[in-house]
């Protein structure tokens, strides 16, 4: 169950434009955001951040959600990522590396410089951080400085959402949670706390 309620998005009307943003990537609303609208500045504070996190032009959009799948599996967040694999499917990121992407390091889909941004990502996600100097000398071989920039980016802004919603189990919403429940269970997912059902 919840820790704090989500408000009804219709109480939120000055965020609209950012729900609006939110559903067009995702298909849905998170209730992630209704629960930080019950603070506004805060919400204001967290849709510009994830804007300027998620627009970056540096990175291609799948190697993004892709980070953020990695990274939130790593951290232990089951709504991160149910609702980063769902929204993978959503941008059209090919299902043979949503199947795999968990288990990169063997498999031929991934790139050179996919493999290396994905391995940043696992070993940030743990506590403690398990980042190495020679994992970052990997990265600059195949990314600019703002592009590891980006990454990074990319994988804090997820450390932020994988602490907020385990501490707060942030409810599922219907759409990645049946996903999920399809997809990830045979990898050994499973909703947790964030399945009210």
């Amino acid at each position: 169950m919840t820790r704090v309620e989500p408000l009804p998005r219709e109480q939120l009307a000055e965020f609209e434009t950012f729900f609006q943003l939110a559903e067009g990537a995702m298909g849905f609303v998170p209730n992630s955001l209704l629960t930080l609208g019950r603070s506004p500045a805060l919400l204001q504070a967290f849709s510009a951040l994830t804007g300027a996190v998620l627009a970056g032009t540096s990175l291609d959009p799948h190697l993004r959600t892709m980070i953020s799948m990695v990274v939130s599996n790593a951290a232990g967040c089951r709504y991160c990522q149910a609702h980063t694999t769902h929204t993978g499917d959503h941008q059209g990121l090919p299902q043979e590396k949503l199947d795999a992407v968990y288990a990169f390091d063997d498999s031929p889909l991934f790139s050179d410089a996919e493999k290396a941004a994905l391995t940043v990502a696992r070993a940030a996600g743990f506590v403690p951080n398990e980042t190495t100097d020679a994992m970052f000398e990997e990265l600059h071989r195949h990314f600019s400085e703002l592009e590891i920039v980006e990454i990074v980016a990319v994988i804090s802004l997820f450390g932020w959402l994988n602490r907020w919603n385990d501490t707060m189990a942030t409810q599922l919403e219907a759409q990645p949670l049946d996903f999920a429940k399809e997809r990830l269970t045979p990898h050994g997912w499973s909703p947790g706390k964030h399945d009210a059902s």
